[in-house]
């Protein structure tokens, strides 16, 4: 094993801050009972404290009020939860039609593609070449039996930010239901739902150097919502299950550990990473928008060299990035964001996703640079690509 690994996967997961740990602790070890009403026993009661407390912070991080969040376990149940809740609530008394964008993470792109087989009408919008939804193709497709539509903020691969503005004033014109995948844009973006009319926004701990397995939902206070797991009356009876009052305490420590110092830093980091790639790298694309972008993500192509032969190379020299090569993708396809964007197969096996966290430097950028150099330069002399 190497003696460490500069870790420049941070949109995968982060490290956990020990901050967030010692915020933790206590209900573990101390304030560990079940959450209980106020005509419960004192450590019931204190742990339910802490679990508004939590809720609380959540939800003035967005503008929005405590009643309006629901802890869940993370991004995919969240946004099952919106996807599935709404259309259930809604089927009868509107139709069985959803519109999504190509590039969604998968725990929206496979929900929608579950209820197609359940039925449900599906339309798939289409986005530029540096990922931005085309806005005309949504108002396009909108229709009298549409149910929801569901945009993500951020892209998890290539960075781009979705204006969620425009589009959330589009579904407000329509009397639409909108929701959000915030999983990489939340807390690195600003979103205020007092000025942004988006009814539901999943979240993640994950990608802020909290808990794993710990997320939310806001929910906009009148939005019909089916409950859509039987099971007890938690979380105001809209989400079945013992709470995770560690985690949730942990989320709220990991939110209020962001600071705007924090996204300039992680901004230089992906911009000097494109300096130095840009001008000593040569036949590499962008991947994504370079203005319309979240902070923490720099995701380039190399061109006529593999994905996952990069990877591997960099893995050896103590450097962990991801890719969109179909070999390191569970499903075997190559990534169908790279591919949404216009880019072809070979465009999507050569790229490479750097995502940038808390205990990333400036020096991480220059050892890695300099690795893929000469990576990149050893795979192409054996390219048969690169030499044709």
């Amino acid at each position: 094993m190497l003696d460490k690994m500069t870790y420049l996967d941070n949109s995968a997961s982060t490290r956990l801050d020990e901050r967030v740990m010692d915020a933790m602790k206590p209900y573990y070890f101390d304030t560990y009972a079940v959450a209980t009403s106020e005509f419960g026993y004192s450590m019931g009661i204190e742990a339910k404290e802490g679990l508004q407390e939590a809720r609380e912070t959540i939800a003035a991080s967005i503008g929005a009020s405590a009643e309006e969040i629901v802890f869940t376990s993370g991004e995919t149940e969240s946004s099952n939860m919106a996807i599935k809740g709404v259309c259930a609530a809604l089927q009868k008394k509107k139709g069985e039609h959803i519109i999504v964008s190509k590039i969604e993470d998968f725990s929206v792109l496979n929900t929608a593609k579950n209820l197609e087989k359940k039925g449900y009408t599906v339309d798939y919008i289409s986005v530029d070449a540096e990922g931005i939804l085309d806005l005309e193709e949504l108002k396009s497709k909108i229709r009298d039996d549409t149910v929801l539509v569901s945009i993500q903020h951020a892209n998890q691969e290539i960075g781009t930010l979705q204006d969620l503005d425009a589009i959330a004033k589009i579904c407000k014109e329509k009397d639409l239901l909108l929701h959000t995948d915030a999983t990489h844009s939340y807390t690195r973006v600003p979103i205020d739902v007092s000025k942004t009319p988006v009814d539901l926004i999943s979240m993640s701990a994950h990608t802020i150097h909290g808990p794993r397995g710990v997320g939310a939902l806001y929910i906009r206070k009148g939005t019909p919502l089916e409950k859509w797991m039987d099971g007890g009356y938690q979380e105001s009876n809209r989400r079945a299950g013992l709470e995770n009052i560690p985690g949730a305490v942990g989320f709220a420590k990991a939110v209020e550990l962001v600071t705007p110092d924090e996204i300039e830093f992680l901004k230089s980091l992906r911009d000097y990473t494109f300096e130095r790639v840009f001008d000593e790298i040569p036949h590499v694309t962008l991947n994504g928008s370079k203005k319309q972008r979240t902070p923490q993500n720099a995701n380039i192509t190399f061109h006529y060299v593999e994905g996952e032969s990069m990877t591997l190379h960099l893995d050896m020299r103590g450097f962990a990035v991801s890719t969109g090569s179909a070999c390191f993708s569970r499903s075997l396809e190559a990534s169908h964001v790279i591919l949404g964007i216009g880019g072809d197969h070979e465009r999507a096996h050569g790229s490479i996703r750097f995502t940038f966290g808390r205990y990333n430097s400036k020096e991480d950028v220059d050892a890695i640079v300099d690795a893929m150099k000469e990576v990149v330069s050893q795979l192409r002399a054996i390219s048969p690509l690169f030499n044709k």
